[in-house]
């Protein structure tokens, strides 16, 4: 109990509720209601057969079949109304496929028990070098494809149990007698065989194959061998910061008045000071310096 506690303290058990570690443990109760369902079938109908003389008659023929479903081995009694009886076989010999069916799922319990011991006590051995995610995966794979196959082949084989356990084909095919008119007997079915357990058992093995496939692309991520083909976006580059338009300006502005000047070019200050053109105009004939009159007064 102390065991159980440190490792649910120390998050052991956090796999279990990730997708790798819950769809395990649906696999592993899947699997059980699998071969539950099928292994433990055993099922009865039942027949009629009147003679004219009632002390031949048989009015309530029960057989039996089950699990591994080889049929041809059932048999019952049934009378000639000539007084005697003989045995009637049934047909067909089913348990190549619900056999094959059983195993999968017994071996898909005891797979989905162990990987899932291993996901909760092995994680750092499970995850050294990849190799337990690809075996996981290959392994994975391959129960995936044989759910497949075995619940296909079982199915078929239900289907042929269900027209071999038929009572009114029984009749019609295993027993001439009835159909023959100078034997003066009647026959008729009593009760069908119930095969609710048997149609479970194929909708879960079904359910397994699901389940199975989808558990793929989980193990899958586990095994690093999307990297390749993962393409990152690339690293964000730092912004740089927007340039200052004024302070640009303000230079460039500089520039120029510094060049004017290395020029000896004039740069009139527009903003503070005007030229005074009197000062710097010849005194003689009121004149400024670029040959402008001063005044209207000087030229009269």
């Amino acid at each position: 109990m102390e065991v159980v506690n440190q490792l649910v303290a120390g998050g052991q058990f956090r796999v279990v509720k990730e997708p790798l570690g819950f769809i395990k443990v649906l696999q592993w109760l899947f699997s059980i209601f699998a071969f539950a369902t099928c292994g433990g079938y055993s099922g009865q109908f039942s027949l009629s057969i009147d003679c004219k003389n009632k002390n031949e008659s048989k009015p309530n023929i029960k057989v039996d079949f089950e699990y591994p479903f080889r049929l041809h081995q059932e048999y019952f009694d049934a009378p000639t109304c000539r007084g005697a009886t003989r045995k009637v076989f049934l047909v067909g010999d089913y348990s190549s496929s619900a056999e094959f069916f059983v195993t999968i799922a017994v071996f898909s319990f005891l797979y989905s028990l162990a990987a899932l011991a291993v996901y909760i006590f092995l994680q750092n051995k499970y995850r050294e070098n990849n190799k337990g995610p690809m075996i996981d995966c290959i392994a994975t794979a391959i129960f995936t494809f044989m759910w497949l196959v075995s619940s296909s082949a079982w199915a078929k084989g239900l289907s042929d149990i269900k027209l071999a356990t038929d009572p009114e084909l029984v009749i019609e095919t295993q027993i001439p007698e009835c159909r023959k008119s100078e034997y003066d007997m009647t026959c008729s079915e009593l009760r069908d065989p119930v095969m609710s357990g048997l149609n479970t058992s194929v909708a879960f093995g079904f359910l397994n194959c699901i389940l199975w496939l989808g558990n793929v692309w989980f193990v899958f991520k586990e095994t690093g061998w999307t990297a390749p083909f993962i393409k990152y976006p690339p690293p964000a580059q730092e912004k740089q910061p927007a340039p200052d338009a004024y302070s640009q300006g303000g230079q460039g502005y500089g520039q120029q008045d510094s060049y004017g000047q290395q020029q000896g070019g004039y740069q009139p200050d527009y903003y503070g000071q005007q030229p005074d053109y009197n000062q710097q105009g010849y005194s003689q004939g009121g004149y400024s310096q670029q040959g402008v009159p001063t005044s209207f007064s000087n030229q009269m």
